[in-house]
């Protein structure tokens, strides 16, 4: 009887228990952290994840998930989204506002209020990020020269720095590195290059399209001087990863990308470990220092099996507990402003303290003025942009084309 009474719990237990998959991104340690934050909540709730990796690039990302939960597929529960991505995503994904009551007012306000689509918490942040300029203090130190303020002093210090390694016989040194592939990268960093010059935010709050505008064609035309010149020709094809390795195997003096790098450049096999300063992203002489709010939620599918368990894997990941491991191992912004006071976050990434600065006036892309149809708006921009970039267009012929399409997008500026 006994025997019949422990087989029977042991089968109540193993019924329980149940597995979801999660899907995570492959930037950096992504995939990686997010595999050991999922192994301590399982250990702790007894239930199982999956780790679903997915492609780099996030419109390829976005493509993807816009297939899977078109079909309502129950393969993943758990999306990894980014933070454009609500206002598209959200009739997929559950209301997490009263699941997760508990934790939504340690997170940052302005991130739970992108996050949430017409009265519904769709996703929880995860991690937040803003673009940021890494710089070889060891370089400019040895050729005597300031962290640049502007575009224009940025450029000079490049130029100069590059020429003068390269006379040393370091043929591959580059002076900038970004991210030039047309995609969503492209316009994180374009968008930084035209608000910086005063040149607004492509679409406004209000709906206007102000993307065709004098200084925005001047920051486009400034950008694309850059290309072959202080810039590899390649960076026309560059993502987030390959900006990093152009940069983090010493071939590059700038580099603009997400607070993620600096734990990547800082590790005991990095070439660069301890020869890196970062520095907010450069701005006009007349302008101001501009940033692109990017960063990571993650929601709950509505086709999920196992919705209860899938909403507890959440609660857990975006825990104050798990973005400090986060940001102690990986340097990945947390969304919770009390740990940008935590000493030891603070002693693991020294720029933390200043980047809360920084996230405080980020620019938001114009998705939730855009809804459902950012994607569509981005692509354009992007596109033009990168025609731009590669000598197929001039700038100013490219934001009145721009500027065309957008108006036919939202038919008359009404999205």
């Amino acid at each position: 009887m006994r025997i019949c009474l422990v087989v029977l719990c042991c089968w109540i237990s193993i019924s329980h228990a149940a597995t979801v998959a999660i899907s995570c991104g492959a930037v950096g340690r992504q995939v990686e952290l997010c595999r050991e934050g999922v192994t301590i909540w399982e250990k702790r709730s007894g239930h199982k994840a999956s780790v679903v990796s997915t492609p780099a690039s996030s419109s390829e990302r976005l493509a993807l998930y816009q297939q899977l939960l078109a079909a309502k597929t129950a393969d993943i529960d758990v999306f990894q989204i980014d933070v454009v991505w609500p206002g598209i995503l959200a009739p997929h994904f559950m209301d997490l506002t009263k699941p997760l009551a508990g934790q939504v007012k340690q997170h940052f306000p302005a991130i739970i209020a992108n996050n949430t689509v017409n009265g519904q918490l769709i996703a929880m942040p995860w991690y937040t990020d803003a673009g940021v300029l890494y710089y070889r203090k060891d370089l400019l130190e040895k050729y005597q020269q300031p962290i640049p303020e502007t575009w224009t002093e940025m450029t000079r210090v490049a130029k100069h720095i590059m020429t003068q390694e390269r006379k040393a016989g370091i043929e591959k040194m580059w002076g900038f590195t970004w991210q030039g592939r047309a995609y969503e990268g492209l316009t994180c960093n374009a968008l930084e290059w035209v608000n910086s010059y005063s040149g607004g935010q492509i679409v406004e709050s209000d709906g206007k399209i102000s993307i065709n505008n004098k200084q925005a064609v001047q920051a486009i035309a400034m950008a694309a001087k850059w290309v072959s010149d202080i810039s590899p020709p390649g960076v026309l094809n560059y993502a987030e990863e390959d900006a990093r390795g152009v940069f983090q195997s010493g071939h590059a003096v700038f580099m603009r990308n997400w607070p993620y790098v600096w734990a990547l450049t800082q590790h005991e096999d990095s070439p660069i470990r301890g020869k890196v300063g970062v520095a907010p992203v450069p701005k006009s002489e007349n302008g101001q220092h501009a940033a692109t709010l990017g960063g990571w939620q993650l929601a709950v599918s509505k086709y999920s099996k196992h919705a209860d368990i899938a909403i507890d894997l959440v609660r857990y990941l975006t825990s104050e507990e798990e973005q400090k491991r986060r940001a102690l191992v990986g340097s990945y912004n947390p969304t919770i402003p009390s740990l940008y006071q935590d000493k030891q976050v603070l002693a693991a990434n020294p720029f933390f303290g200043k980047l809360v600065k920084t996230l405080n006036v980020a620019i938001a892309r114009p998705s939730t003025v855009t809804g459902a149809k950012y994607n569509q708006v981005s692509a354009a921009f992007y596109n033009q942009i990168h025609q731009v970039l590669a000598g197929r267009q001039k700038a100013g012929v490219a934001m009145e084309q721009l500027a065309r399409q957008l108006m036919r997008i939202s038919k008359g500026e009404r999205w």
